[in-house]
C-alpha cells in the first residue's frame, strides 16, 4: 500500500466514514429475506446465490431452497437433483453443488455448525475469500473484510485507488483497504453497507453523488473522477458455438433426454441430446446420424429447424438449432438417458435453454392434442 493511500484511508477514518455509513444503512436497509436472521447456514446459502446474480432474482430462489433445505443437515442429506432443481433457473450451477459438498463437510466435520474462524471457513468446497468474509462479519460480527465488485467499486472511488478491478491482485490491495477502516462496533452492518451502497447508489454508470451518504469522504467526488472509475479492463468476447438439439419422441408420446457428464459445464443436468454442428452438411442428416451413431436410436426426421434458442453464458454463446424427429425403434438406453413424459419432464433439473425448448414442446404437444 503506498504513502498516498494510507494518508486517504486515515483521513476517512478521522472523519468517522464507518460511522456515517453504518448510520446511513440502519435507516435505508433494504428488506430482504436472508437479512431476517443472522443464522451463517442462512447468510453462507444467500451470499453463494448472489454471486453475479441481482438480489430481486435470487429473493424467490432464496426462499424456495430454504422452504426445502431449512438447515445444514437438510441439505447435506438432500439427494443432488434435488438441489440442482430447485436452483435451476439461477445459473451457476456449480456454484449448489459446491455449497451441497461444503455443507456436507460440515455436517460430518463440525457437527452442523458452520466454522467462526478464516482458517477453517476458507478450507470448505467454494468459499472464497469475499463468501468467507461475508459469512463471519455478518453472522459471527467477525471484523473480516467482504470485498465483491460492488465495494470495490466504492472504494475505488472513496479512496481513489486506480488498479484494475479485473485482475486478481487487485482485489488484495482492496481488502487491505477495506480492513483498515472497517468498523470494529458493528462489521455485520459495515459489510452489508458497502454492498448496498454499491447496488443502489454507487452505481457503475450513473452514481448518484447527491444522495450518497459518505460524499463528503469521496476523493473520486471531490476531485470530479467518480466517471472515470472504478478502471476496468475489457473482457474477452465470448465464443459462439452452433449446436443441433434434438426432440426425439416415441410412439408413447415420451421425449428422449440425456444427462450431462459429472465434470464441467451444467454437470449432471438432464437436456434434451445436443451436439456441436459441424457447418457445411444438412443439419436433418446430421440430427439422425447422431442418434444412431451415439445412442443407437433410429428416427425419422419431422421438422429440421422446428425452432431455435439462444444462450448466452459469461465466456459463451449456444446458438441452437432444435429438431423434431419420430423415434422407429426401442433401443435399450443406458443410465445416463430416460424417457420422459410431459408431467415426467417437470421434475427433471434442466439447463434454462433446455427447459425453455421443453416448455415449447409441451405447449405444441397440448396444442396437438385439442386438435
Amino acid at each position: 500500500m503506498n504513502e498516498e493511500l494510507e494518508k486517504r484511508i486515515k483521513k476517512v477514518i478521522a472523519k468517522k466514514f464507518g460511522e456515517d455509513l453504518v448510520g446511513w444503512f440502519e435507516q435505508e436497509m433494504r428488506e430482504l429475506p436472508w437479512r431476517e436472521s443472522r443464522d451463517p447456514y442462512r447468510v453462507w446459502v444467500s451470499e453463494i446465490m448472489l454471486q453475479q446474480t441481482r438480489v430481486d432474482t435470487v429473493i424467490p430462489y432464496y426462499n424456495r431452497f430454504m422452504e426445502q433445505f431449512p438447515s445444514v443437515e437438510a441439505l447435506a442429506y438432500a439427494p443432488e437433483e434435488d438441489v440442482l432443481k430447485v436452483w435451476e433457473g439461477l445459473g451457476y450451477y456449480s456454484r449448489a453443488r459446491n455449497l451441497q459438498s461444503a455443507v456436507r463437510e460440515v455436517h460430518e466435520s463440525y457437527q452442523g455448525i458452520v466454522p467462526d474462524n478464516l482458517k477453517e471457513i476458507s478450507s470448505l468446497k467454494g468459499v472464497g475469500p469475499y463468501t468467507a468474509g461475508a459469512i463471519l462479519s455478518i453472522a459471527y460480527g467477525k471484523p473480516e473484510p467482504a470485498v465483491d465488485g460492488n465495494v470495490m467499486r466504492v472504494m475505488s472511488r472513496i479512496l481513489s485507488i486506480d488498479d484494475d478491478i479485473a485482475k486478481p491482485a487487485s482485489r488484495k490491495k482492496f481488502e487491505a483497504a477495506v480492513r483498515a477502516i472497517i468498523y470494529e462496533e458493528n462489521p455485520s452492518y459495515f459489510n452489508q453497507a458497502l454492498m448496498e451502497l454499491g447496488a443502489i447508489v454507487c452505481t457503475p454508470t450513473s452514481p448518484s453523488c447527491f444522495l450518497c451518504p459518505v460524499q463528503s469522504h469521496c476523493t473520486a467526488f471531490a476531485e470530479g473522477t467518480q466517471h472515470e472509475l472504478p478502471v476496468k479492463s475489457k473482457k474477452k468476447a465470448a465464443k459462439t458455438v452452433e449446436l443441433l438439439t434434438v426432440i426425439a419422441e416415441n410412439n408413447k408420446g415420451k421425449v428422449l433426454i440425456s444427462r450431462r457428464p459429472e465434470q464441467g459445464l451444467l454437470a449432471n443436468m438432464w437436456e434434451f441430446p445436443s451436439f456441436e454442428r459441424t457447418p457445411g452438411l444438412n443439419a436433418g442428416q446430421q440430427m439422425t446420424d447422431y442418434l444412431q451413431s451415439d445412442h443407437e436410436v433410429e428416427a425419422i426426421l419431422t421438422e429440421e429447424k422446428w425452432m431455435t434458442q439462444d444462450h448466452i453464458f459469461t465466456h459463451l454463446v449456444w446458438k441452437m438449432q432444435v429438431g423434431r424427429l419420430n423415434v422407429t425403434n426401442e433401443p435399450v438406453l443406458t443410465e445416463q438417458m430416460k424417457w420422459v413424459d410431459q408431467a415426467e419432464i417437470e421434475k427433471v433439473a434442466m439447463p434454462v435453454s433446455h427447459r425453455k425448448i421443453a416448455n415449447a414442446w409441451k405447449e405444441s404437444t397440448e396444442k396437438g392434442t385439442e386438435k
